[in-house]
């Protein structure tokens, strides 16, 4: 199977009847789309690469939340502060109407995460181990515990001129039966949960064995030096202006160059699924032996 699918969406960005791209999407492609299929002013999008950051060390990137209009990651002027908030909500807004006609399966259930802005170089960044977007990962998120909830995001390359640049790898089932065992799943499978994750769940849906395991993986992948040096890659460009869509928890990735991206997180709940058989989490509890949550 290829990496990814390239699409030329109708001008109402309907998918075809028999769910084709879904399906593609929830068994591991990424969906290219040479030219956006939602509107990007051209206003907004200079606005945006003309922003600067120097912080790099605190924050990997700009985060908005839809609902609650709250911006972080950004420390510049009131009035830039307002019009990043415009602009992210716009796309925001113009990112969920496109997935729930494009992939209408997923229109009931969908859940709005945050929407993010990547003003910074990939390549060459010095980060944190844990925090390195270059090492090949599967993403779960710290804060906001998914129990079984997919991960989609929407990317688009804002850079007048430099492709963003991935390299994908394996797919999850395959990476799962090779180091899931030794990312300690039958572990974190059989227990109830230690201190540190009743510290995080203080306040908060209580997270599942799935959510800790995930949480493990992730850091699991970046650790594995022999695995990033000889797991199975696949170099993705993508050009200036294009955009994509993938199942960040499903697709291992990393991120070796590129500036100025802009991004839409959605949860997909496993009941919105059309292909459930390969999301992560049925995928990990067939060889846990039992439910993950």
């Amino acid at each position: 199977m290829p990496a990814w699918l390239e699409i030329n969406p109708s001008p109402n960005h309907k998918a075809p009847p028999d769910d084709h791209f879904v399906r593609s999407l929830e068994s591991g492609q990424v969906l290219f789309f040479a030219t956006p299929p939602i509107e990007l002013p051209d206003a907004d999008r200079d606005f945006l690469v003309a922003q600067r950051r120097g912080d790099s060390a605190v924050h990997k990137n700009v985060s908005y939340r839809p609902s609650t209009n709250i911006l972080r990651g950004w420390s510049g002027s009131r009035e830039t502060r307002e019009r990043i908030c415009s602009v992210l909500g716009a796309f925001s807004a113009r990112a969920r109407a496109f997935i729930c006609a494009f992939l209408p399966a997923y229109a009931a259930g969908l859940q709005m995460d945050y929407t993010s802005f990547r003003p910074l170089e990939e390549a060459g960044r010095q980060l944190p181990l844990h925090k390195r977007n270059d090492f090949l990962h599967v993403d779960a998120f710290p804060s906001r515990p998914t129990r079984g909830g997919r991960i989609l995001r929407f990317f688009v390359n804002l850079h007048p001129e430099k492709p963003r640049v991935w390299n994908v790898g394996q797919s999850f089932d395959s990476l799962a039966k090779q180091y899931a065992a030794d990312a300690g799943l039958e572990r974190i499978a059989g227990s109830r949960g230690g201190s540190m994750w009743r510290w995080l769940a203080f306040g908060r849906a209580r997270y599942s064995a799935y959510d800790r395991f995930m949480l493990r993986f992730h850091d699991y992948m970046k650790e594995n030096s022999a695995y990033q040096q000889s797991g199975e890659k696949t170099r993705l460009e993508f050009p200036p202006g294009s955009a994509w869509l993938a199942y960040t928890d499903g697709v291992p990735h990393a991120v070796l160059a590129g500036q100025h991206a802009i991004e839409q997180t959605f949860i997909i709940p496993p009941a919105s699924l059309v292909a459930p058989e390969h999301a992560p989490i049925r995928v990990l509890e067939s060889l846990a032996g039992h439910p993950l949550a």
